[in-house]
Order: structure tokens, then sequence, then C-alpha cells
């Protein structure tokens, strides 16, 4: 049984196998067993729907769900690179064969009586010369390896022939005229060869350590000179901003002294205006005044002076109110624009001759996807109201009747659609999903939207998301309402996604005995994505190991 990676307290035990915790989970009467104890206990009573503590014997309906139980140091845990157990199979703990009730750890086992021993139980061994000839090993938990399966003898002697230590009986019949030698004797010869793959090993290691080393030393270096060019490109781009505030004063002063003249002038016209269209309503109240009199003698005599016709005293004058404002705000523009060119030509000359990332080698078989899986589950916030979770989040269901979810902002309302919870951004992430119906596979922005039936809230009609449409009549890819049929693409019921965020890129394939491409979009990400899918009937998402599987 796997162990769950966490130090247990060493008198932790479970009460169905006698032997210590591992994967240990706490049922809801506070009892605690391993994980997998409980279940064979529990799977035998399925067929009554009814579940029983074993010790304190309460009951439970449904079914309770199993979740180990993690300790307090989990979180930093997460954050520190995992224990170093690569062989957990070579050690396992045992207990004392002769403890009564509690008991305690073994600490040697012995071939000859083939049994463990704690500390106190293996004393006579080392005091009395009755065990003298007995042969005292460490506990390594795999006494039962040392026994004959056939003759139940200690395995003292070793078959080169088969390649299999042997009992001294094994001699007699199975092994009989083989190549036999001393255990002791063939491992001196096997120690030699162990030895020699240790210094490869630990030349390997010293290789890789140089390479640490080389590699956080240039990550040093490539973040010093990152904040060098950060620092003088805002010391640039501040310089920049000042030439273009004294630009905009500069062009804002024009402005006004075009203003302010044109004010000034417009001020003397208006005055002389006025003066001019005062004199002429006087002599107009003179005109109406003698056409007015009935003295005709007054009216022949002022004649020759009021019937000259009046001179313009101000000449007519235009002010056009838009002036030369016009050609100012147009040549803001044309500096504006000059400028958008300049910074996207230069920024096209840095993208051709730097590199814009780290240039890690491109997965090729799926062993290398599989370094790069990631957990994810389905968000129950974006749900669509006929689908129904299942398996801690990793299955989704669509029903025909409705479902009774909270109303949600995140929610889509149009589509048979839902997200998982992690967001995906600045690296690279793998994961795959079992289908079956139609559906679409894909990511999509958190700012996608979710009400309506409309292009905006599906997946890969928009400019915030990216699909694979899947059905059994072939496969499309989507993006931005922009589709292309993929008719030679291989058949699987089970699509692995890569995503590259970094690199731009997204990969669709199909698994099988093999993996093949189906799909590839090369994007521009701009936000942190989110795994989507559309379902037609189910969707799962695979829990993957590396190297589970030979495909490439």
């Amino acid at each position: 049984m796997a162990d769950s990676g966490f130090p247990l307290p060493p008198d932790s035990f479970c009460p169905l196998c006698a032997d210590g915790l591992r994967d240990s989970v706490t049922i809801p009467c506070g009892d605690t067993y391993c994980l997998e104890c409980i279940k064979i206990y529990w799977d035998q009573f399925d067929h009554l729907g009814v579940y029983s503590c074993p010790q304190c014997r309460a009951t439970f309906t449904p079914r309770p769900v199993l979740r180990r139980n993690l300790p307090d140091v989990q979180h930093q845990h997460r954050q520190q690179l995992p224990e170093l157990t690569p062989f957990p199979d070579l050690h396992r703990e045992s207990y004392c064969d002769f403890c009564v009730g509690r008991r305690n750890k073994a600490v040697k086992s012995c071939l000859v009586c083939l049994a463990y021993y704690c500390e106190t139980h293996i004393k006579p061994h080392y005091e009395s010369s009755t065990f003298k000839r007995h042969k005292l090993v460490d506990e390594t938990g795999h006494l039962d390896r040392k026994i004959c399966p056939q003759h139940e003898k200690g395995l003292e002697l070793f078959c080169r022939s088969d390649q299999m230590c042997i009992c001294v009986l094994c001699t007699v019949r199975e092994h009989r005229s083989h190549n036999i030698t001393s255990a002791e004797e063939e491992r001196i010869e096997k120690q030699k060869v162990l030895v020699v793959t240790q210094s490869e090993v630990q030349h390997i290691i010293s290789e890789r350590m140089k390479e640490l080393q080389e590699l956080k030393h240039n990550v040093e270096v490539l973040k010093n000179a990152a904040h060098r060019a950060q620092t003088e490109s805002d010391k640039t781009f501040h310089e920049m901003l000042q030439a273009v505030e004294r630009w905009k004063a500069e062009i804002n002063q024009m402005i006004m002294s075009n203003m302010q003249a044109a004010m000034s002038q417009a001020e003397g016209y208006v005055e002389r205006l006025e003066q001019e269209i005062m004199e002429l309503q006087r002599r107009d109240a003179e005109l109406r005044q003698i056409l007015e009199t009935e003295d005709n003698i007054h009216f022949l005599q002022n004649f020759p002076t009021l019937c000259v016709p009046p001179e313009a005293m101000v000449p007519k004058v235009l002010i056009n109110p838009q002036f030369s404002f016009g050609e100012m705000s147009k040549t803001a523009t044309e500096m504006k624009e000059n400028l958008d060119d300049i910074c996207k030509k230069e920024l096209s000359k840095i993208s051709k001759t730097v590199p814009s990332r780290v240039d890690f080698q491109e997965p090729k078989a799926r062993g290398d996807f599989l370094r790069y899986s990631c957990k994810l589950s389905f968000d129950p916030n974006t749900v669509y109201k006929e689908l129904v979770l299942s398996d801690g989040n990793q299955r989704v269901t669509r029903k025909k009747t409705m479902q009774f979810y909270s109303d949600h902002p995140e929610r889509f309302d149009g589509f048979s659609q839902v997200l998982c919870k992690e967001p995906l951004s600045g690296f690279r992430f793998y994961w795959e999903a079992e289908w079956s119906g139609e559906f679409s596979i894909g990511v999509a922005y958190k700012s996608i939207s979710r009400k309506g039936k409309n292009s905006h809230s599906l997946l890969g009609y928009n400019d915030k998301s990216w699909s694979l449409l899947c059905s059994d009549s072939g496969y499309s890819a989507w993006h931005n309402k922009v589709d292309r049929d993929l008719p030679d693409a291989p058949r699987a019921s089970r699509i692995g996604v890569y995503l590259d965020y970094a690199g731009n890129i997204l990969a669709f394939y199909s698994i099988s005995d093999t993996m093949q491409l189906i799909h590839r979009f090369k994007a521009q990400f701009s936000e942190p994505l989110y795994a989507g899918f559309g379902v037609g009937s189910s969707v799962t998402l695979c829990q993957l190991k590396q190297n589970t599987m030979p495909y490439t």
C-alpha cells in the first residue's frame, strides 16, 4: 500500500490490519483506519447500503466519502521539494512479533527465527549463548521474502544458473547440478556491479549539480540584467514622457497664443463696430425726424445733407471660429502616429534578435508531456443547470432534468458548459479527459461571457476562448468564430491538451495506443486561462502520473 508521504506517530496503527496506518482516514464516528482497509471492509456491505465502524459499531447511510488525513504541515510541504523516496519498497515499517497489546516498532529481524524483534525482545539474542548462531539483520520489513516459499527454509544460497535465491533443500531437486554459491559470495560479486553503478549515479549527480548551479547562476544573471534593463527602460520612457509633456506644453502654448491674438483682434473690431452702429443709429433718428416733419421748407433745406448715403466706418471683418487649431490638432495626431510607428518598428527588431523566453525543448513522447501534468477539478460555480458533478468534481454528466443550483455570476446559463477552478498561466500544463457524446474541450479567459445563447459565451466562438469540437463524425478547431475541419485527425475517446502559456501554444492530442497530434493553436495569451468543456453526455478528468503508459 502506498504511503501518504507524511510522517505518522509511531504508535498509530490500524485496528483492521494491526499494522501501521497507511493513507490514514478518519470516518464520521472519529475512528481512524488505513484507507484501503476500510474500503475493503465496507465493500462487503454495498448490497445492504448500511455501513458500520468495525470498532464502535456506529452505522452510516449513505456510505461516507473517504479522504486522506493530512497533518498541519501540508501547506509547508507543498511549497518544498518532495522527500526523496525513489525505492519505497526496499523498506517497510514492521512491528515486533513478541509484543503484547500495543506493538513496538521492530529494529532487527532474525533469519533463523524468521521473526521481528523490538529493542526489548532482541536482547536474548545478544545475551544468551542459545542464539549465538542466529543471523540478525536490520529490519527492512520483508522477512517473508527471506523464506523459501516451497520448503519454508531460510534462503542462504544463490543459484547463478537461474539467478535466484534458494534454500539448502532446493539444491537437492529443483536446482540440482546448477551453479550454486553462497549468498554472501554472490553478494560480493554483485556488490562490485552496484559499486560501479553507484559511481555512475554519483557522476550523474555531480554533473546535474553543476548544471543546477550554472542554471541558478544564469537565472541570477538574467534577473540582474532584466532589472538593469527595466531600470534603463523606465528612465528612457520617463525622459520620453517628459519630452512629450514639453511638446504638449508647446502645442498648448501655440493654441493659446493664436486664440489670444484672434481675441485681441476681434475685441478691436467689436469696439469700432459699436461706435459705427451708434453713429448710424443717430443718423437714422435724424432721417426719421425729417421724414415726419410737416414743414416743407425745413425738409428741403436739410435734404442735401441727409440724402448722402453713409460710408462704412469699419471694413467687414470675418473671424474663423476654427482659426488654425485644426492644423495643430492634426500635428499632434501625426506626432502620436509617428511615435507609435517608431515603437512598433523597434520592438519588432528586438523580437527578431532577442529570444523572448527560455528555450525549453518541446515535449515529444507522452512521458515528456506527463512532466507537465496538472490536477484540475470542475468549478461548481460555472456548471450549467443540466450538468451534474461527481467523483470529487472530476466527472460531469448531462441530465435531462434541471438541477437546483444557486444563482452565480460565473455560471453558464445558455450552453452546457463548465470551466475548471485552476488558473493556468506562466508555464506549461498538460491534462487529459475522457468523453462520450459530442463535446468540446479547450481553454478560456475568466472574462468570457456566461450569459445567454450567443457567440460571446460559447467556447471557441469568440476572442476569449479556443476549443476543439469532438463528435463521432470528426473534429474541428475553433477560435473567434473561425473553424478548421480536421477530417484526417485520429479518433479517440481520450483527448490530451498541452498548454505552453509562455510559448503561446495550445495543442490537442488523441490518446489511445499511441499519442497523435490533432491540432495546434498558435496564439498570444494575455490573461490566465481556465480549462473549459462543452458536455454532450459526460466528461471525466483523467488522473495522470508520470510515465504511467508507454505511449509515444
